[in-house]
């Protein structure tokens, strides 16, 4: 066994033990639940990274966006229902975000921070008359090719994405542009005035989709390099958190001071955690470890400032309140107003499901 790399200190009035790497979410700690013995089936990266997306680490399946996306719908048609904020792929790559069997206005829309975050965004038509004449005849011809194939979801799928890449040319521009936030809120999320990347502006960007009606948004902060995963040195996860603590902990007291954060639940989660021991003691790396790691959730009829379940002595194993992955997304479903058992999609016989045939929603973290 090898100590921790870091100390941890007891914040808010709950007193949750955080480490010294996250000082800025210590700081809104009795806004989240800290689910403690978390695990899952796989300690390979691609396989588990998969399965916290769809819930199968063995076949692609449609992701919980997806899900999500298929299950409620959209509330502006004129934006995708499910975004993914990342400057490049995680483990498993595009998968992570796909629909799958499910129709394909579901998959998530992949914005890549930058100065044009999502590209070909300007119309090529000279003028905007000219361009909703071309796509009100083109409309028309849609609708009628779709008549004569009434029960083509895929097609229905593609006219949709269409119609929302139109809407887009007028909304996403407003969205992604930060100039009208205030100083206080850039500073916030650490950002600085005409900054168009990094994770302060992926927080304050969700944040802005979430208010114009993005159902589902998904935030990554780096890909399947250069990341969380050091085998040699532990070292690298200070560089790491410092770039995300601060733009979290901005976006929950950001959500919260708009009156969204109650109808807005936010999942912090990792495919799996790193070992608490290493076969060499003086060794300053860690290995994965899928068997116990921790998660937290905030918001959405989530409790605040509570601690569920815990590891066992050694932290190697979980012991009481232990959440699998299936139990996290029946759990996030639940809080949505979904029923993980109801929520399913027939396909080649079968009915199919986020949660597979497992799941249990974790009810002691319902407010």
């Amino acid at each position: 066994l090898i100590k921790p790399r870091w100390n941890f200190r007891q914040y808010g009035q709950s007193g949750t033990w955080v480490s010294d790497l996250f000082p800025h979410l210590g700081s809104v700690i009795d806004d989240l639940c800290v689910l403690n013995a978390m695990h899952c089936d796989s300690d390979g990266h691609d396989k588990a990274t998969l399965a916290a997306h769809t819930g199968s680490a063995q076949f692609a399946r449609p992701s919980a966006g997806a899900w999500v996306s298929y299950g409620l719908g959209t509330e502006n048609r004129n934006l995708p229902s499910f975004m993914v904020l990342a400057p490049a792929a995680p483990y498993a790559g595009a998968q992570t975000w796909g629909s799958d069997f499910l129709p394909a206005c579901h998959q998530g829309t992949h914005v890549v921070p930058g100065k044009e975050p999502l590209p070909n965004l300007s119309p090529a038509t000279p003028s905007r008359e000219l361009q909703e004449m071309e796509l009100s005849f083109l409309g028309k011809l849609n609708r009628a090719h779709l008549e004569r194939r009434a029960a083509d979801l895929a097609l229905d799928a593609r006219i949709r994405s269409f119609e929302t890449a139109f809407g887009m040319q007028r909304e996403a521009p407003e969205a992604f542009d930060l100039s009208r936030e205030s100083d206080a809120t850039l500073k916030l999320y650490g950002l600085e005035r005409g900054a168009t990347s990094g994770f302060g502006w992926q927080c304050l960007v969700a944040r802005r989709l979430a208010e114009r009606g993005v159902r589902f948004l998904e935030l990554i902060d780096v890909g399947s390099s250069s990341n969380w995963d050091s085998h040699g040195n532990m070292a690298d996860h200070e560089r790491l958190a410092k770039a995300i603590d601060q733009p979290i902990a901005g976006l929950i007291t950001d959500l919260k001071q708009r009156g969204m954060l109650e109808r807005t639940l936010v999942v912090w989660t990792t495919e799996f955690g790193r070992t608490p021991f290493h076969q060499k003691a003086d060794h300053p790396g860690r290995e994965h470890h899928n068997l116990c790691f921790s998660s937290w959730m905030a918001g959405g009829g989530v409790k605040g400032g509570i601690v569920h379940g815990k590891s066992d002595e050694h932290g190697i194993l979980t012991g009481e309140g232990a959440v699998h992955t299936h139990d996290l997304h029946a759990t996030m479903l639940h809080l949505l107003g979904i029923d993980h058992e109801r929520l399913t999609y027939r396909y080649a016989g079968r009915d199919f499901r986020l949660t597979d045939v497992a799941g249990e929603v974790v009810r002691p973290v319902l407010a």
